[in-house]
């Protein structure tokens, strides 16, 4: 499939149906890997199977990862030659299976509780609305909220145990429906790394669906440095360039993105990254040259605003915290 090769474990799911598939992405960092299956593996109250799609690990790295599954029961390992991106590799590793309920983790995270996969099933069955779920992300060794992996309104941090309505999920713990999925459409590859859940959240909200945050499911993230992209480097290049993409792919004139544009060149400057956010501009009107432009339902702006804008303040307001917060 598509130069998806299979590598160890279980040759397939089961034939019959079953609840849930997790999804693991590897490349390199074995150590990690290993212990976010075993996360998986120790799931209860729950029929599902684990997919592993490595993507482009050293070879040695690879074996050891192999080694391990081969031993195991109900987990697949899959390859492919040269790193898909995020949005990419978890498409291709969704595909695999046909669990009703898709379940990313990130390989240097762990589920929280053995009941995380079986709560996310059930959150997802009991509203037949809901598109997609972001857990709770606190750090390994604390267990104090990841702030690098809060997706959602500052103001919104006072909630992380609870529940709300929310216009993303945070990919490194997450759950989307199977009917969901294939109705939105999949992750956008052209992402390929970053603002990929938001992106297949606006269109899954646009469509109808309902996306939720779920403090009460957690993982435990070791925001591992080894193959990291950092936001000096890369990382804050993709996410300036997707973010303004994808404003394009909504109907966003060039124009009006100028004051989004402008904070990112002043964060730039704060984070010692202008170089990226320069060069993030130009490719993402490369990106969006040749996509065909859409427009949010009324309902979404809705739902958007209700959810997440009213959360975050004005543009203004968002660049004067950026500053002042950062100068104090």
């Amino acid at each position: 499939m598509n130069g998806v090769a299979y590598v160890a474990g279980a040759p397939s799911p089961p034939n019959t149906p079953y609840d849930a598939d997790v999804i693991i992405l590897a490349l390199d960092r074995p150590r990690e890997t290993v212990q976010a299956i075993c996360s998986a593996l120790r799931q209860t109250g729950v029929s599902h199977h684990i997919f592993v799609l490595d993507q482009g690990s050293a070879p040695a790295n690879l074996h050891q990862l192999a080694r391990f599954v081969a031993q195991q029961q109900g987990v697949t390992l899959f390859r492919v030659a040269h790193n898909r991106g995020v949005a990419g590799g978890r498409n291709c590793a969704s595909a695999l299976g046909h669990g009703r309920v898709i379940l990313g983790l990130d390989n240097d995270a762990e589920f929280a509780t053995a009941d995380a996969v079986a709560r996310a099933v059930a959150a997802i069955d009991a509203d037949p609305d809901l598109a997609a779920i972001g857990f709770r992300i606190v750090a390994h060794a604390t267990g104090i909220d990841d702030l690098s992996s809060w997706g959602y309104p500052k103001t919104l941090l006072e909630h992380a145990a609870g529940v709300f309505e929310a216009a993303t999920f945070i990919g490194a713990g997450h759950a989307i429906r199977r009917a969901a999925w294939h109705q939105a459409g999949r992750y956008d590859e052209a992402l390929f790394f970053c603002w990929e859940e938001f992106d297949f959240s606006l269109r899954a909200i646009n469509l109808g669906w309902r996306v939720r945050y779920h403090g009460d499911i957690v993982v435990r993230h070791k925001v591992s440095r080894e193959r990291r992209q950092e936001w000096s480097g890369e990382r804050w290049f993709f996410s300036v360039r997707n973010r303004l993409y994808i404003a394009r792919k909504w109907g966003a004139p060039w124009i009006s993105l100028a004051p989004r544009y402008a904070g990112y060149l002043l964060k730039g400057l704060l984070r010692g990254t202008a170089l990226q956010t320069i060069r993030a501009l130009p490719a993402a009107i490369r990106l969006s040259a040749s996509i065909p432009v859409g427009e949010l339902s009324s309902q979404a702006r809705i739902y958007l605003r209700r959810h997440d804008k009213v959360h975050r303040g004005s543009p203004l307001l968002r660049i004067r915290h950026e500053l002042f917060g950062r100068l104090s």
